[in-house]
């Protein structure tokens, strides 16, 4: 019985064997490969003898790659040793090459490394073709140390561009940036042939170290070679610009593009949400739905992000709609993402809500979810849910987890319970507090007015207590007018930061809450003359679904004649009722 080429067509992915390839008809295996397991091989094996496959080594090699691209990789492998036991089939590069793409596909570094020693045995280690798969191979299966030790041990001149391209990915996908970028200098170097895929791998690289140089060196070697800047290319290099900070010529990259697909769009919005600029970002949302171009979960994520941002709640229950609408958000990241947005506004009993409708939840679910309690005041509610997770026990808390429950213990000031959660970090679940879990403390102590405790908690501090620490304090010291701790604080922010004034308007309102007007006024004196300023602070307010943003003494407004009216007649009825009363 012979093999049919119904076997390789859509449903039954059989193998693609054209009907010329045998003298008359084809027949059929009666197990398609779907349904095909390790005890179907010995039949295989028998159908392939009687059919005259094994006389045809090109059509022993479409099997075994359907079969490595099959439901089980595995039986590639397995199919391969039972033609070598038989002596079928003899080993040449392009078969090994498909059992270590099998290798790769499972994957399998044990399995990939016994075809290495293989490789090496019949000599085959200086054939290109196998040298790249090789590397690959080790690179699929999360050593891309091994990958690299492959080339750097290749004979002079078996390696070529695709070998540093593959070896540069592997380091990319290893979370090795750092090393990507080593050997993509090295192959420079070397004066290999750079192509296209160099240059977007290399940018990823920058994109994920902040390297800025070599960012915009692969930029220029991409005009110079005549590189077409396609949708892969230019979400890389939007990427790259963003997140060294250079959001201008990110969206210079964005603007030249000649086509954009819905990657471009989600990298120029999340490039401008990482940097805080959230009403770009929900503007160019509205650009993309204007241009017709379909967000997926990972755009939605962004701009609810950028909504969180801004307080914007109306235009996040729009996208929340929108949703709805077009059968967006349904993914776990995406739904954290409605729940942080919903909390950072203000609706914490619409980001429960969403929270309690999730069938499934990881981490930073609970997580996002705690926080969201703890920043609006409901402390109780934070620490319940806190326990609720601990119950549960299906995801364990993490250092943000820990956060929000410090957080929500400061808030409520609960002082030994915050020091039993701080305790159990390390004790329980073995996680290192880190400066911000040291912050909360201090904020907890100094919300308490326990200065004393609180300094002396600074003190016993394993790790060096940063301008978010001493600030805190300083800060605590404010409501309760705590002179001699907060001369102390500031002294240290100043040793910290010396060019900042942030300490020096503090500590004049600790004098000022003591009655020390003399001191808190010869500051201020002190602080003109230095000519420091005070960086201006910055609010935002949605109404009717567009943010308008305020400085302190802004005057760019266009309604700004009408807003200073407005406060000015509030003030008045304020001084008003104060008389009355």
């Amino acid at each position: 019985m012979l093999l049919s080429s119904r076997m390789l067509n859509g449903k039954a992915r059989s193998f693609s064997i054209i009907k010329n390839s045998f003298s008359q008809s084809t027949h059929v295996l009666p197990v398609p490969i779907p349904r095909l397991t390790h005890r179907n091989l010995p039949i295989l094996l028998s159908y392939a003898t009687v059919s005259g496959l094994l006389l045809k080594i090109p059509l022993l090699h479409s099997v075994l790659r359907s079969l490595s691209s099959g439901p089980v990789p595995s039986l590639s492998l397995s199919f391969l040793s039972l033609l070598r036991r038989s002596g079928h089939m003899p080993l040449d590069n392009y078969s090994l090459c498909a059992a270590l793409g099998t290798a790769a596909r499972m994957p399998s570094v044990v399995a990939g490394a016994q075809l290495h020693a293989l490789s090496e045995k019949l000599g085959l280690g200086s054939d290109t073709f196998v040298l790249n798969t090789l590397i690959n191979m080790y690179s699929a299966c999360s050593y891309p140390c091994a990958a690299r030790s492959v080339l750097d041990s290749a004979p002079q001149g078996a390696s070529d561009t695709v070998s540093w391209n593959t070896i540069i990915a592997g380091y990319v996908r290893g979370g090795l940036p750092k090393k990507a970028l080593q050997a993509f200098s090295q192959m420079a170097k070397g004066q290999v042939r750079l192509d296209d895929v160099t240059l977007l791998n290399a940018l990823v690289a920058c994109a994920k170290t902040c390297t800025m140089g070599v960012g915009k060196l692969c930029h220029a070697l991409l005009v110079m070679n005549g590189f077409e800047v396609n949708c892969y290319m230019g979400s890389s290099l939007i990427s790259m610009y963003a997140k060294c900070g250079l959001v201008e010529d990110a969206r210079r990259v964005f603007d030249r593009m000649p086509e954009r697909n819905v990657v471009c769009w989600t990298s120029m919005i999340s490039g401008y949400t990482q940097l805080g600029k959230s009403k770009e970002a929900v503007k160019l949302f509205r650009d993309m739905q204007i241009a017709g171009m379909k967000p997926d979960d990972a755009t939605i994520a962004t701009v609810v992000s950028s909504c969180g941002q801004m307080g914007a709640l109306d235009l996040g229950r729009y996208v929340h709609a929108y949703c709805d609408v077009h059968g967006l958000g349904k993914g776990i990241s995406t739904r954290n993402s409605f729940i942080d947005m919903y909390s950072k506004c203000g609706d914490v009993k619409k980001a429960y809500e969403i929270f309690r409708g999730m069938v499934r939840r990881d981490g930073f679910s609970w997580t996002v979810m705690i926080m969201g309690f703890a920043v609006n005041g409901l402390s109780g509610e934070a620490l319940d849910l806190f326990a609720q997770m601990e119950e549960e026990g299906e995801v364990m808390p993490n250092e943000i987890t820990f956060l929000g429950v410090l957080t929500s213990c400061s808030h409520q000031g609960l002082v030994e319970q915050g020091y039993h959660h701080f305790h159990r970090m390390s004790k329980i679940y073995s996680i290192a507090p880190r400066i911000e879990h040291y912050g909360c403390m201090v904020d907890l102590l100094g919300r308490a007015k326990l200065f004393a405790e609180a300094r002396q908690f600074i003190e016993d501090m394993p790790i060096a207590p940063d301008v978010v620490i001493w600030r805190s304090l300083l800060f605590a010291c404010r409501a309760c007018g705590e002179v001699g701790i907060a001369e102390y604080a500031a002294e240290r922010i100043q040793e910290l930061e010396p060019n900042t004034c942030g300490e020096n308007v503090l500590l004049s309102n600790v004098y000022a809450t003591a009655s020390r007007w003399v001191d808190a006024s010869k500051l201020r004196t002190r602080m003109h003359s230095s000519r420091v300023t005070k960086r201006p602070g910055c609010s935002f307010i949605e109404v009717d679904g567009y943010v308008h943003e305020f400085f302190s003494g802004d005057d760019s407004h266009f309604e700004t004649e009408a807003i200073y009216n407005i406060l000015l007649g509030i003030n008045a009825l304020l001084v008003a009722e104060s008389f009355l009363m």
